[in-house]
């Protein structure tokens, strides 16, 4: 049986509908057109799982060209599968196949479960092509500056805060709703790390930062602090309760 085969028997017409409200597929919306089978996410794990050692890449490319949702997903999973085993040359292979493909990578949970597995894992590997994660960044397709951003949060939980914190200023102003959660939740993720660093770049941006990305960066607060932040007037409230 082909992972076409697999993941069509799988299939939930039910969960499929939902799933074209939740990732936005309507006309005009950053989904728009994306086709579902409505397959839960830990069973293309598992299909991924027992596939991804023998599926070639030609043959990734063919699911990750698909139209069908849970085709690219499941085509991404297996890929991080790939390079999480393979040698630095596989690893180099993968990454360019990744950054070659990113028209696939197209919505938010396809960029989420593979760019910082992928792309952030070679790059924190290979700081001299940092200049591929900023290409991305300055891109006007929505999800490549997705990827940037995402990628970056490999290098947050090694403790390497510059490379997201420079992205995160880049896009301080984006227009994209989806970009506002993620910087949100890199910032957020920062603090978890070094709670100074995430204040300092608040307390630089804050003012002008986009409601929905403030609010996702301080949703850990204490919630006068909070209060503080999105009224504009901080001060030098501590962010957390005494």
């Amino acid at each position: 049986m082909s992972i076409q085969q697999e993941l069509k028997s799988m299939s939930d017409p039910e969960r499929a509908k939902h799933s074209l409200r939740f990732f936005k597929t309507s006309k005009g919306e950053y989904g728009e057109g994306d086709k579902f089978l409505g397959i839960k996410v830990p069973d293309q794990r598992t299909i991924a799982k027992t596939n991804y050692k023998e599926i070639t890449i030609d043959e990734v490319l063919t699911l990750l060209q698909s139209e069908i949702h849970e085709h690219r997903l499941t085509a991404l999973i297996m890929l991080v599968y790939k390079f999480q085993k393979a040698d630095q040359t596989g690893r180099e292979k993968i990454a360019n196949f990744y950054l070659k493909n990113t028209k696939h990578v197209n919505n938010w949970d396809l960029v989420d479960s593979s760019a910082p597995y992928i792309l952030g894992a070679y790059l924190f590997e290979h700081p001299n092509k940092l200049s591929l994660l900023y290409k991305l960044a300055k891109s006007k397709n929505l999800w490549e500056k997705r990827i940037a951003v995402l990628s970056t949060f490999y290098f947050i939980g090694k403790g390497d805060f510059d490379d997201f914190l420079q992205i995160a200023e880049m896009l301080l102003l984006d227009n994209h709703d989806l970009i506002h959660k993620a910087v949100g939740w890199g910032l957020r993720e920062v603090g978890k790390r070094d709670l100074q660093t995430e204040m300092n770049f608040l307390d630089k941006h804050y003012k002008i930062m986009p409601r929905t990305m403030l609010r996702y960066a301080i949703e850990k607060f204490e919630a006068k602090v909070r209060k503080g932040y999105l009224g504009g007037t901080r001060g030098g409230l501590s962010p957390y309760a005494s």
